[in-house]
């Protein structure tokens, strides 16, 4: 299973990397230590899954309120809101109130996003 997540998404990078790319040295983030084989989620979540630049305001259980860019591939703009952890969620380094970090966001079964993944930048 954990064969097709990283399959899954290898061919997610493929189609996603030039935006990214930009993205990275727009902001400096690297995101070749995000290892996202370990994560909860179907090839489909990993498909639909978009990044965003944000900043962590606060961290609580199972919550993280952020004030992230506008996001347009899925159609949000720049906001302040609070979005669930995924259940495995992943976490490159240590992230606190007030960091600038790169968030991965899945779409889960009920149409929500939620952070799938965070790293500092």
């Amino acid at each position: 299973m954990n064969l097709i997540k990283t399959l899954a998404f290898a061919g997610f990078l493929a189609v996603s990397t030039a935006p990214m790319a930009f993205a990275d040295a727009k902001h400096g983030a690297n995101h070749s230590g995000m290892d996202h084989s370990n994560m909860p989620m179907n090839a489909g979540q990993m498909e639909g899954a978009v990044h965003t630049q944000a900043v962590i305001n606060s961290i609580g259980d199972g919550t993280a309120n952020v004030s992230h860019d506008p996001i347009p591939e899925i159609g949000w703009p720049a906001m302040t809101m609070d979005l669930p952890l995924l259940e495995g969620s992943q976490t490159m380094g240590d992230v606190n109130a007030g960091d600038s970090v790169t968030l991965m966001l899945v779409k889960g079964d009920d149409g929500l996003y939620a952070i799938g993944a965070m790293m500092p930048n």
